[in-house]
């Protein structure tokens, strides 16, 4: 499973598809303005959400 690392404070969490019960994989997507932002995707039916957070920015995430 993949695992979402917060590099300030160490927190960790592990995230899956509540639908699909698949490990959640990290991506980016890109917005209309050019700018891109971090996601977290389901592999098998491509739900998507924000990355999770942690001290004010992007967990990390460890592959």
């Amino acid at each position: 499973m993949e695992t979402y690392k917060c590099e300030k404070c160490d927190m960790a969490v592990n995230a899956s598809c509540a639908t699909c019960n698949e490990p959640l994989v990290n991506g980016m997507l890109q917005l209309e303005d050019g700018s891109s932002v971090q996601i977290s995707q389901c592999p098998k039916c491509e739900g998507k959400i924000k990355s999770p957070q942690c001290c004010g920015m992007d967990m990390s995430c460890s592959v």
